[in-house]
């Protein structure tokens, strides 16, 4: 093979993929990026961390594999002998084959879940290495299409499936019917687009369009709860897929669209409906990308569940739910966003028997499906393989029901019990506690 040359090539004018990543590779690296990739030692004790590689053994999938697969071009753009003597160091020119092997990589073999950085020896985190990469590969328009376009829906139409008002509120309408059948209570409420209420409960539109059952649910639960709250019909997706396209300037526009209606609304407190990236993105990485902290409280309906339990608002009866269930722990929520035991306080208190999957909380496994790989159609094989780490630990629990307070993980789940013959049932944890309920005599 032909020694690289000298100069490394310069950023031009054009609007190729390899220019518009180099211009990004050259021109935007952070100092935290630069610094992780200058640090890891290539160890390899982060590897039976990736739940890639445990499914498929591939050198290529482990987490210090792919944090190299971007630290060639590093080095080749960033460091004095990648420049001069690019073989020496393993440094690598970027062009048409390098962007497709960091697609592969960065996409494809990664959910950017950080399980690694809990075992890196000198305490990186290599998701950060893969969302620079990630960065560059959107920019040059080699993302996958279908995390893109997810993207470009909610930044024009304010969510990510295109739903028109009309869609929201003819299903909150018929929702809020079926439920007053449902609990046999006229009074019962799913109140929409109201001004001063206490809660704004803001949701996945795939509950609106395919999961509606989930949204009575949480009805039931602030019914239970007394609970002033109001849903809205616009600019209500908590789903960021310019966050899983590491594209922060449309993630910034899709959070803020979200956080100024229930600033609009004049709400004290935001709901974000169980999404473990949509809870990470609003909670802890909108202020960032604003500017300014948002002036409503923000939290997970996970934590609204256990602080109505813990106040008595909510009464459980745990003999209703006498299947044993098992808990999937979302990476975005628990790992990265710090919810991590009130799921399981609730859940102890709306079933008979709890079973955990072994390992759980920060150390479970990921399921396959975050990142934004269930819509990345090119992927979708891998995504299922990787999956496979998860369906056995399911399968061990030997749990007949499977809840996890997120809807990407549980769209991944029900792919994964179809796949690999699981035989549970997937519900969202507001689904299992709606279930338990106890309502007290009307007029009470």
């Amino acid at each position: 093979m032909a020694e690289a040359s000298v100069a490394p090539p310069e950023p031009s004018a054009g609007s190729t993929a390899v220019e518009r990543a180099l211009a990004v590779l050259t021109g935007r690296l952070d100092e935290r990026t630069a610094a992780f990739v200058n640090a890891c030692v290539r160890c390899g004790l982060c590897a039976d961390s990736c739940h890639v590689y445990l499914a498929d053994r591939d050198p290529a999938s482990t987490p210090v594999a792919k944090v190299e697969r971007f630290a060639k071009l590093f080095r080749r753009y960033h460091t004095f002998l990648g420049r001069v003597a690019p073989r020496l160091v393993g440094a690598e020119d970027l062009t048409d084959d390098a962007l497709d092997g960091l697609v592969t990589a960065t996409f494809g073999r990664c959910t950017a879940c950080g399980r690694c950085a809990l075992t890196c020896s000198v305490g990186l985190d290599p998701s950060a290495v893969i969302g620079f990469a990630r960065t560059m590969l959107q920019e040059a328009g080699l993302a996958p299409k279908g995390i893109l376009a997810n993207r470009d829906a909610a930044l024009e139409t304010g969510n990510g499936m295109r739903l028109s008002r009309e869609d929201v509120v003819e299903t909150v309408q018929w929702l809020e019917e079926d439920l007053r059948q449902t609990l046999d209570d006229p009074s019962v409420r799913l109140p929409l687009d109201e001004a001063g209420a206490r809660i704004l409960y803001a949701l996945n539109p795939r509950e609106i369009k395919f999961f509606p059952l989930s949204i009575s649910a949480a009805g039931a639960i602030f019914h239970a709860a007394r609970e002033s709250w109001t849903l809205t019909s616009t600019d209500f997706d908590i789903t960021n897929y310019g966050f899983f396209a590491a594209d922060y300037a449309g993630a910034g526009a899709i959070s803020r669209m979200v956080i100024e209606r229930a600033e609009a609304l004049g709400v004290e407190e935001l709901v974000v409906a169980e999404c473990g990236h949509g809870y990470r993105t609003l909670r802890w990485e909108a202020a960032e990308w604003l500017g300014r902290a948002p002036r409503v409280r923000i939290t997970s309906f996970v934590e609204k569940m256990a602080e109505y339990l813990a106040a008595g608002r909510i009464v459980l009866d745990p003999a209703k739910n006498t299947l044993p269930v098992t808990l999937h722990d979302p990476c975005n929520l628990v790992r990265q966003g710090g919810v991590i035991e009130e799921q399981r306080t609730v859940l102890r208190a709306a079933v008979t028997t709890f079973v955990e999957m072994t390992p759980n909380r920060a150390e479970n496994y990921c399921c396959g499906g975050g990142g934004g790989l269930l819509a990345a159609s090119e992927f979708s094989a891998k995504r299922v393989e990787s999956g496979r780490v998860k369906a056995d630990q399911i399968r061990a629990t030997g749990a007949k029901v499977v809840t996890s307070p997120c809807h990407n993980c549980l769209d991944q789940l029900l792919e994964l019990n179809r796949h690999y013959k699981l035989g549970v049932e997937s519900k969202t944890l507001a689904e299992v506690v709606a279930d338990a309920l106890v309502f007290p005599a009307r007029g009470v």
